[in-house]
């Protein structure tokens, strides 16, 4: 099976990413040139270029126009009812539907490719699935030993569209070294949402080790599928890294205020930690009376948000 793929470089730096185009836009490689030797940033499953693996697990994946889990196969809006189809193992929507769906690409350089996928376009049968049309519009530009990513939402219809936005990077573990339980993993969160079988249940508890959150742990000593919030923000940035000890690379993904919750995951394999920066809590479209950061959008109306990842 063949599925779209754009590769990019830096030929400055030798810094390189592929994105697979026609599976989900999910940039599923990102390698750094780091004095003699080169770095690979994030996980992907061995055949995931071939579009056969599952499009949650490996690289980049795109979530939207919801993040995380939906409770059951249904979505009510506004006194309609939209079907949505079980993907978690548990009986629930989950993660949206542009990430195992082919995209079009509207911009390409040498260093930089830009995505965009359209419900009304790319796969009308979506319109019964959800409460409005929709445009998703993705940017990816290698620079130096960074990779960036620009997100625009927009609704396109004449009816509000509610919606959600999530990224689920899978980073590698060991980052260039030799131990992945030795690597450290600083999350600047403070608080996370009590979950009930995955889903929130509304009430927000204080982290009692945040400050050791904060400071680093290591990889070896995280289980985690959790949704954080109370983020730590400095001049519009939030910032977390791993730093591996025996390779002395760093790897900082930083996101802008359009995000407030983080969820972190870490993958049974132990070869990669997922740190999600999300624009609201998955499950929270049917929290009533909880600031769960839901998004609708008028017609005509749009929102923007940024991504960074840097290898020092």
């Amino acid at each position: 099976m063949s599925v779209e793929c754009v590769s990019l470089l830096d030929p400055a730096t030798g810094t390189t990413a592929r994105v697979l185009v026609g599976f989900g836009f999910n940039c599923y490689e990102f390698r750094v040139q780091q004095k003699d030797r080169s770095i690979d940033v994030l996980w992907s499953a061995a055949d995931f270029a071939r579009g056969q693996e599952r499009a949650s697990g490996s690289g980049i994946p795109i979530l939207f126009p919801f993040p995380g889990r939906i409770r059951g196969t249904v979505f009510a809006w506004q006194g309609r009812e939209y079907p949505l189809e079980a993907g978690d193992g548990r009986g629930n929507a989950i993660h949206g539907f542009v990430l195992n769906r082919p995209w079009r690409v509207i911009e390409q350089t040498e260093t930089r490719v830009v995505g965009q996928f359209q419900a009304s376009s790319d796969d009308p049968a979506l319109l019964q699935c959800w409460p409005a049309d929709f445009r998703i519009t993705v940017s990816y530009e290698v620079a130096n030993a960074a990779l960036n990513s620009r997100i625009i939402v927009e609704n396109p219809d004449d009816k509000p569209l509610p919606c959600g936005l999530g990224t689920h990077p899978y980073f590698r573990l060991p980052l260039g070294g030799r131990s992945a339980g030795d690597c450290t993993i600083r999350l600047p969160v403070a608080e996370s949402w009590e979950l009930r079988e995955m889903l929130p249940t509304g009430n927000r508890l204080p982290v009692p080790n945040a400050t050791a959150y904060q400071a680093g742990l290591r990889f070896a000593d995280l289980t985690l599928d959790n949704v954080f919030t109370g983020l730590c923000f400095l001049d519009d940035w939030c910032q977390a890294s791993i730093t591996d000890p025996d390779s002395g690379a760093t790897m900082s993904l930083q996101f802008d205020q359009t995000f407030r919750e983080c969820v972190v995951y870490t993958p049974p394999h132990r070869e990669a930690v997922c740190i999600e920066p999300y624009t609201c809590v998955p499950g929270g479209f049917a929290l009533d009376g909880v600031d769960a950061g839901l998004r609708v959008l008028g017609p005509g109306e749009s929102f923007q948000a940024d991504v960074k990842l840097r290898v020092t």
